[in-house]
């Protein structure tokens, strides 16, 4: 059903959907005029409607309703040429006017310069889509053209290591992205081909909706849609859907809408020219409206240019984000110092080395490795706490093998760091403890298992640590930095501290 409200022609379609194009000019007039008409003499509006003309009291003028959006439109269309026509015709145009735009100004990205066949093609599309979510498209450039002339197959990434992946993911964040990608090539490579379609697509581990529509859309041009922020972006001011973009129903909505824009024989360009609008001119603060290519069709820009109350940007709704919990934790970063004077509280050479341990496979951080890390109460963060928790992780973590002692020759806290995950906020107190094993070392390293491991400083350097970590390590080699500078001067190092570990 067509109906008309004064500024937008809209559309029911028998399964619910609603979509609303903005009418401006003439055609805009003639609705106006030709509703104004119906208004004042309902007969003639029974007579247009096939209905039998009836006596009405006449009411009076200080209850007289203004002309209103009651009639129907497709009722209207004969006297108004083409309204009718409008809304079957604006996703045509507006397709044809996103993708002109797209094929001028698209950014010049490695993942769209892709050579080879649609399995390579899709190989590419996979991996670039999964590093762009949650991360910057300036970012992503660098790690994705170092994956790539790594593991240029999905079946080269299969034979690959979680090791060897973490290590190459590390920095980019969110890592059960790099974790899915693994087994999701070892998943594709074990069944022999290369899926494609989005249905098929979304049986392998880790890839959704969103990332099997853009891999099956753009590397086999199967005509389906994709929604991501950027599209949920566009179509909320397109179509000035103002409804929580977090809830279900509003999300099943953008995905309908998107589905019905999607152009049939350009499906991955559309797409794509989808996602660079969202993040180009279609901006989260600064609409680029002027240069927009479909800013004619944008429900969004009537409303503000009508009403100076309503902004653009007011689409899509921003929902306020839950506060973010507030977690502690004491880290260690152990040193073992192999064949050092007690007196040398810097230690220096090739032969120390650090203790790593692995985190559980499920859960935050799934499988990465860290320092000593403890979580400890909120009131429970001063510095002797903060040891007490520690040395009791230590001594469990150590007791492996009985009966080796240890003089614990520096001890020092080096200072804090704020870490921020997506729904935690993690306070750092970190400290360093530098201990001479003397002749325990070979022991103690021929007890390392899946989950703990000592490593030496050039290979902490190298390995693939998340970026939290590595500013816990960096502050750490800073802190030694300046110690060792200091006594290089001749000024005298803080006291040693020397006790047992049983």
């Amino acid at each position: 059903m067509l109906s008309f409200d004064g500024t937008f022609l809209k559309s029911e379609s028998l399964n619910g959907t609603n979509l609303k194009f903005p009418l401006h000019g003439p055609q805009r007039r003639q609705i106006l005029n030709f509703q104004n008409s119906m208004a004042k003499n309902p007969k003639a509006a029974d007579s247009r409607r096939g209905r039998p003309p009836t006596r009405r009291p006449q009411p009076s003028r200080a209850k007289e309703v203004p002309a209103a959006s009651s009639a129907d439109i497709e009722d209207l269309a004969p006297a108004v040429p083409g309204a009718a026509a409008a809304a079957a015709a604006a996703p045509a145009v507006l397709r044809a006017q996103l993708l002109r735009w797209y094929d001028v100004h698209r950014r010049d990205l490695p993942w769209r310069r892709a050579s080879g066949g649609e399995e390579e093609r899709a190989y590419a599309v996979w991996v670039s889509e999964v590093m762009l979510q949650q991360t910057r498209v300036p970012v992503v450039v660098g790690y994705y053209e170092r994956w790539m002339a790594r593991w240029p197959t999905v079946r080269d990434l299969a034979a690959a290591t979680q090791e060897e992946v973490n290590e190459m993911w590390a920095g980019l964040g969110y890592y059960r992205r790099a974790r899915f990608l693994l087994e999701g090539a070892k998943q594709i490579v074990e069944k022999g081909e290369f899926p494609r379609t989005a249905s098929a697509l979304r049986e392998v581990r880790g890839i959704g909706d969103y990332t099997a529509g853009a891999i099956a859309s753009i590397a086999f041009n199967e005509v389906v849609p994709v929604v991501d922020g950027n599209v949920v972006r566009v179509i909320s001011r397109l179509y000035a859907i103002s409804d929580n973009p977090k809830e279900s129903s509003t999300m099943k909505r953008f995905w309908e809408i998107a589905g019905q824009l999607v152009d049939p024989s350009r499906s991955g360009d559309f797409n794509q020219a989808m996602m660079e609008l969202g993040a180009t001119l279609c901006s989260k603060s600064k609409p680029g409206c002027s240069g927009c290519p479909v800013s004619s069709h944008c429900q969004a820009l009537a409303l503000s240019l009508e009403n100076p109350s309503v902004k653009v940007t007011d689409f899509p709704r921003v929902v306020p984000k839950a506060k973010p919990r507030s977690d502690f934790a004491a880290v260690c970063v152990v040193q073992i110092a192999q064949g050092l004077e007690e007196e040398v509280t810097d230690a220096k050479g090739t032969d120390n080395l650090f203790l790593l341990i692995k985190r559980p496979e499920e859960g935050l951080l799934a499988g990465l490795w860290e320092f000593p890390l403890v979580l400890v109460e909120e009131g429970k963060t001063d510095s002797l706490n903060r040891r007490k928790a520690m040395d009791k992780y230590l001594t469990k973590l150590l007791s492996i093998d009985v009966g080796w002692k240890s003089d614990v020759i520096l001890r020092e806290d080096v200072g804090e760091h704020v870490h921020i995950f997506s729904h935690i906020r993690l306070t750092m107190y970190v400290e360093l403890m530098i201990i001479n094993l003397k002749d325990g070392v070979d022991r103690l390293c021929k007890k390392e298992d899946d989950k703990l491991k000592f490593t030496n400083e050039s290979s902490v350097e190298s390995m693939g640590l998340t970026s939290g970590i590595r500013k816990v390590y960096n502050m750490v080699k800073a802190f030694k930095e300046k110690r060792l500078s200091v006594s290089e001067k001749g000024q005298v190092p803080t006291r040693k501290r020397s006790r047992r570990l049983k």
